[in-house]
């Protein structure tokens, strides 16, 4: 085998994401923090102080900064900034100003997700995106998002996994629990449109905000690979569940890839992998040409010159010698991609810190871990690893 270096472009995105609600702690006031103090659901545990992010900003950046990471990723908390229909906290807003402008102090580029996954109780209990004024009330939010975003913000992402969104959407309507063994449920069509529509929105009233932000959203592709004869099969499958909301946009600065594992599609559907693979936490395939896979397919679906930035990609893995090899197999996918002519402008790991996945915080995909007590931040050696290829400049490529 043969190990070269293949040099990041001229401004490459290199660093981690995170989420408000998964790291902050305390987010009461949106619907995510109803759900998890529900019974009779899937959520196994609650959020509750999380990784206290929300005091804790500060040392997140500096550990990132540290480690040589220029940029980070992190989302703003709609609960927060508008909590009560119509009332927008300053205070709110001049906290998460406060994480730009330390983030810029720290020589780490903030890209900001206005959106991911969690809304407030009172747009939930109105209907969510699908209800009257839905749309209209999500840009309103965006539009006051101005003091946060304004100065210092290069990249916005509007909305994290619109498709996810949809295909959750769907399962609360039919009142399905879980996901099956492999694939994803049905995407709620309503939803799609739904979402869609309120991304296109925030893209205008981003451009009001600075005409200078680069505007995207972020996409879960699931990398379907056809089982021979099953390639149309492939096709009718992925368009409702991704491949509407990578067309949706081919107008944008850009567009998130995130990925993390892949599905097999027979003639019937979805096929579990085999029994014997290696899996990680979330049970899911090991498979770290997953992001490769998933650079190529964005591309052939919107065109090679569309700037693509992997937003998300990582394992979750108490082994953090897997975590290595996991991430030295997808960043040799990004070289090879790169070096195929691909317009890749950034790789954010997922995630910075170990946090709270949706329901658990069993599933550790954090390069950070974190003492439960004192909330002392634990840089792994695969976050030592990572970092020193923004101080190189330099991705892995190992070929033969």
């Amino acid at each position: 085998m043969t190990h070269t270096q293949v040099p990041f472009p001229e401004g490459f995105l290199w660093g981690a994401s995170t989420a408000a609600h998964q790291i902050e702690g305390n987010n009461t006031n949106s619907d995510w923090w109803v759900k998890e103090h529900t019974a009779g659901t899937h959520i196994q545990e609650p959020s509750l102080d999380a990784c206290d992010s929300y005091h804790r900003w500060r040392e997140d950046m500096d550990v990132l900064a540290g480690l040589g990471f220029t940029d980070y990723r992190f989302s703003i908390e709609w609960a927060r900034i508008e909590p009560v229909e119509g009332r927008f906290s300053r205070a709110e807003l001049a906290h998460y100003r406060r994480m730009v402008e330390g983030a810029l102090e720290r020589g780490l580029r903030p890209m900001v997700t206005l959106h991911h996954f969690t809304v407030p109780q009172w747009f939930e209990a109105r209907g969510g995106f699908t209800a009257e004024g839905g749309t209209e009330l999500f840009a309103r939010y965006v539009a006051a998002c101005a003091p946060v975003i304004g100065e210092g913000v290069s990249h916005v992402c509007t909305i994290n996994e619109p498709n996810m969104i949809a295909v959750m959407a769907g399962q609360a309507k039919r009142g399905d629990i879980g996901f099956p063994p492999a694939g994803l449920p049905t995407p709620d069509d309503e939803t799609t449109v739904a979402v869609i529509a309120a991304h296109h929105a925030a893209v205008k009233e981003v451009k009001a905000i600075n005409a200078g932000i680069q505007v995207g959203w972020t996409i879960a592709n699931q990398v379907y690979q056809a089982l021979p004869g099953a390639e149309e099969v492939t096709a009718a499958y992925r368009h409702p569940r991704e491949d509407v909301f990578i067309e949706a946009a081919r107008d944008d600065d850009w567009i998130g890839v995130q990925s993390y594992t892949r599905t097999m599609i027979g003639a019937d559907g979805p096929v579990p992998a085999p029994d014997d693979v290696e899996r990680t936490l979330t049970q899911w395939e090991y498979y770290p040409s997953a992001v490769g896979y998933a650079l190529r397919h964005t591309a052939d679906v919107v065109g090679r010159d569309m700037p693509l930035i992997v937003t998300e990609n990582g394992i979750a893995t108490d082994v953090d010698s897997r975590r290595i090899d996991y991430y030295t197999g997808a960043l040799n996918e990004v070289a090879s991609a790169l070096e195929d002519g691909l317009n890749v402008q950034g790789y954010l790991a997922w995630s910075a810190l170990d946090n709270y996945e949706w329901g658990s915080y069993e599933p550790a995909f954090g390069l950070i871990g974190w003492d439960p007590e004192t909330f002392e931040r634990q840089p792994k050696p695969s976050a030592v690893w990572l970092g020193e290829m923004g101080r190189t400049r330099t991705l892995p490529r190992h070929t033969g």
